[in-house]
């Protein structure tokens, strides 16, 4: 297994970064891959996928380029540079553009894990990938990018509000498969048997992206990043969180799929992000959840999150209501 050395000053001092290109990047993997994992990556695959192959079709050299930095237990680095916080998909890709021939070549090799093809011998390794990832964005990822991003950002949010339940154990088991809270400042980030890494002292990131994939990154020594899926109720298309028809009928249909929702922590303006529901109506519906003591509500920093109470919980996965069965 592979693990970090994180200090509590480390882990204190960590951020959640929501980042453009991370979920591009994320998003080539699951072109890639071409297998969603929910329907709403089904959906998009059955829109997008075609585009993304017949590209690949006419450039056989990215496409080899693709195979080969995806690797199979590695990814290339430069590919994924560690993302910054505020940094623009444009600012981003251009670090992936900047990156040296060779340094993309030792990289290639790497992933590989043996020599490099002789058509990828080339010093326009970067500009192809740049390139590759500037299609993916703007095809596949830009024009659904506000909503993706208000979700990354709810479960961002979601994931710090845990922190303050449960302290950091409980968030860092919960990022992906691999990911573990050791105990003795160890953190287990994957499940690939790598040399330990010393990040006390750094910056430390995390960042959501929707696909259901994850990855990790650094920069010398001074910046350190896990990308992971962000939580599975935000991560799907509305029409995955199907709202069973007994739930519907009891509360009405938009009040139960608040309900639903809040199976983690969300603020106002998440809900309206995830629902699609106007403001007013989201307060109206969360003011009649919490007087009939299914919600509750708290501070995080400047936020208020709500989510179920235990009785919420109860009635969301009541047997009779789960099913959809009227009685």
């Amino acid at each position: 297994m592979g693990w970090w050395q994180v200090n509590a000053d480390t882990l204190a001092g960590s951020r959640f970064v929501v980042s453009p290109l991370a979920e591009t990047f994320a998003s080539l993997k699951l072109l890639h891959a071409g297998t969603g994992a929910h329907p709403g990556e089904r959906d998009w695959l059955r829109a997008h996928l075609p585009d993304y192959r017949a590209l690949l079709a006419a450039d056989p050299v990215t496409a080899r380029l693709v195979r080969a930095g995806l690797g199979r237990d590695w990814i290339a680095d430069f590919l994924t540079p560690t993302p910054r916080e505020g940094e623009t998909f444009a600012e981003g890709v251009a670090r992936i553009r900047a990156a040296g021939p060779a340094d993309a070549r030792a990289h290639l090799r790497l992933s590989l894990a043996g020599p490099l093809p002789a058509e990828l011998d080339r010093d326009d390794l970067p500009e192809r990938a740049a390139a590759l990832l500037e299609r993916v964005w703007e095809t596949s990822v830009r024009p659904y990018w506000e909503r993706r991003r208000r979700v990354l950002e709810a479960d961002a949010v979601a994931r710090t509000a845990q922190v303050g339940r449960g302290g950091w154990a409980a968030v860092l088991d919960s990022l992906r498969p691999g990911t573990r809270w050791l105990g003795g400042s160890r953190f287990q980030v994957n499940l690939h048997a790598y040399p330990p890494r010393e990040v006390s002292g750094a910056e430390l990131l995390f960042v959501p992206v929707t696909p259901r994939t994850g990855w990790v990154s650094w920069e010398g020594r001074e910046r350190y990043a896990l990308v992971y899926p962000c939580a599975g109720v935000l991560a799907g298309d509305r029409r995955e969180r199907a709202v069973p028809a007994a739930l519907g009928a009891l509360l009405g249909p938009a009040r139960a799929a608040v309900l639903v929702l809040l199976a983690t922590p969300l603020s106002t303006t998440q809900l309206v992000a995830l629902t699609g529901q106007r403001l007013g109506s989201v307060g109206r519906h969360l003011r009649v959840l919490r007087d009939a003591g299914l919600v509750e509500r708290r501070r995080a920093g400047r936020s208020v999150l709500y989510s179920r109470t235990g009785a919420g919980e109860a009635v969301v996965e009541a047997p009779e209501l789960a099913s959809g069965h009227d009685y």
